[in-house]
């Protein structure tokens, strides 16, 4: 990806992205001299919004891995073919292809996003069918969800933490693009201002998508387990963001909007699904599951990548990891844990040092695509109940409220485990660790980390473990270090015409 900003907001509608998986549809690509007339031109152009979040840069690829190999979750095994090794071992440029793909993939989907709401006006104007113009409605509260969705992930990785209205006001934000056929200047807006734009478009997605009084799942359809937006998916972006904004009231009210509404229900790991699974393991072997909020959709015919590749390699013989786990997150897990066993799962490497160690079995892949003989491939689950349930106790616990936070981790254990009895007992003293350690066993491998670390102003040390290779496994990052902030692309900053500021990173 080595095109300005502005050029992927002329090219985004007219192309498909770089991931292969996208050429499954040649529809969505949409030549803006015939812009968007019909209503169902409209439900074409939203059909390409979802098929840009199955690039292999975002969920299913970079969005996912990196943040979280970047962190201290992951070791690099002796022998590795030196993916992402960069990222690993925090020698980050700001000519990073993989950074600079997650950056592009990103504006793709929000420059499709203004496509779509640049020419739904006329389209309201030449329509007179109230059914057809409630469609339409949907289809503008799906763009701007997904507008939302891309730009709070470039706030989670191109900008400093929210520490306040006031601070926020004077720090880098993103550069905010809001119509596809536009002269709005390539800058970087404040930090609050970025964030305010999000929350905006969540609420116009909230309004637009606003489920009837009387919708009824038995009879209007399920929300959970679907690859598509909804209500409920912006409220829990909302309480993403409001925790990440550390407004915790509003993390509370979002948070307990999408729990409290009972459309979710968190996977059991002790209930059986069938004999040989429970409604948890279920989840991840078949990506199917009561608490999923929103997914990114795949079939054997259109897919993106394979999130699981880097942790296996499998190659039908043996196995060779470029990444295992770090030994201190196994020995988070207690005994009574199902998380360890749904997660990972022990094997001899192929490696000629014959590394034994528990593996990632988490994306090892859907079982409908390794029969198909795609290997590691997994539907991205980007809101989950669970993450509501861990928003929540934070921002309780931020607020001083540990017998509310502690109710919402027992929850999530009781979901989790085998048995467990009795409560989870919060304090001043104790909450903060007890959640952090909850995220990482719950949210493992799922891209959260260097947020969190960020936003917590923590840093972190590796400590070699068996075969690491020497060169990062020692690595000691202090808190707040520049890279935990990446750096923007350097042809982003050069490009002519624009004007964007670098950031501490890029120096």
């Amino acid at each position: 990806m080595t095109k300005s900003i502005k050029t992927y907001l002329a090219l985004a509608a007219l192309t498909l992205c770089c991931s292969s998986c996208l050429d499954k549809f040649p529809e969505d690509g949409i030549p803006a001299e015939e812009a968007i007339t019909t209503v169902e031109e409209a439900d074409q152009a939203v059909i390409g919004i979802y098929s840009a979040f199955k690039s292999g840069a975002l969920y299913s690829g970079y969005l996912t891995l990196l943040p979280d190999l970047q962190t201290d979750l992951a070791y690099a095994v002796n022998g590795y073919s030196n993916v992402y090794g960069d990222i690993w071992r925090w020698e980050i440029l700001a000519n990073n292809t993989e950074v600079e793909a997650v950056y592009g993939a990103l504006y793709d989907v929000i420059s499709r996003c203004n496509f779509l709401l640049d020419y739904a006006p006329t389209v309201r104007a030449n329509t007179v069918d109230d059914d057809k113009l409630d469609l339409l409605d949907s289809y503008c509260g799906e763009a701007y969800m997904a507008r939302a969705i891309a730009y709070s992930e470039l706030i989670k990785l191109f900008c400093k933490s929210y520490e306040s209205d006031e601070e926020a006001a004077n720090e880098l934000g993103v550069v905010l693009i809001s119509h596809y056929n536009s002269d709005e200047p390539i800058k970087r807006s404040s930090l609050k201002d970025s964030y305010q734009f999000v929350l905006d478009d969540l609420d116009r997605a909230a309004e637009y998508m606003k489920l009837d009084d009387d919708f009824d799942p038995s009879t209007d359809g399920v929300l959970y387990n679907t690859s598509y937006f909804n209500e409920y998916t912006a409220y829990a972006l909302r309480a993403r963001v409001a925790l990440y904004m550390k407004k915790y009231d509003e993390a509370v009210k979002y948070a307990s909007k999408v729990i409290d509404s009972d459309y979710y229900l968190l996977s059991s790991a002790s209930e059986a699904y069938t004999s040989t699974q429970s409604y948890y393991s279920y989840m991840w072997t078949s990506d199917n599951s009561t608490e999923i909020i929103w997914k990114v959709g795949f079939t054997v015919n259109s897919y993106g990548s394979a999130l699981g590749t880097v942790f296996f390699n499998y190659d039908y013989s043996t196995v060779k990891p470029d990444y295992v786990p770090a030994t201190w997150v196994l020995n988070l897990y207690d005994s009574y844990d199902y998380r360890y066993s749904t997660f990972f799962q022990t094997f001899t490497t192929g490696y000629s040092h014959g590394l034994t160690w528990p593996l990632l079995y988490k994306y090892w892949g859907n079982t409908t695509f390794t029969s198909n003989q795609i290997l590691h491939t997994s539907m991205p689950k980007v809101f989950r109940l669970s993450e509501q349930y861990l928003i929540r106790a934070e921002a309780y616990a931020e607020l001083g409220d540990y017998n509310s936070a502690g109710k919402d981790i027992t929850t999530l254990r009781a979901a989790r485990y085998y048995n467990y009895g009795g409560s989870t007992t919060l304090t001043a003293s104790n909450a903060m660790t007890v959640i952090e350690e909850e995220r990482v066993k719950e949210l493992y491998m799922e891209g959260f980390r260097l947020t969190d670390l960020k936003r917590w102003h923590k840093g972190f040390t590796r400590e070699p473990q068996s075969q690491s290779i020497s060169n990062g496994s020692s690595l000691k990052v202090e808190a707040d270090d520049p890279l935990f902030v990446w750096p923007i692309p350097r042809h982003e900053i050069e490009a002519p015409g624009a004007d964007i500021e670098p950031n501490e990173s890029n120096q």
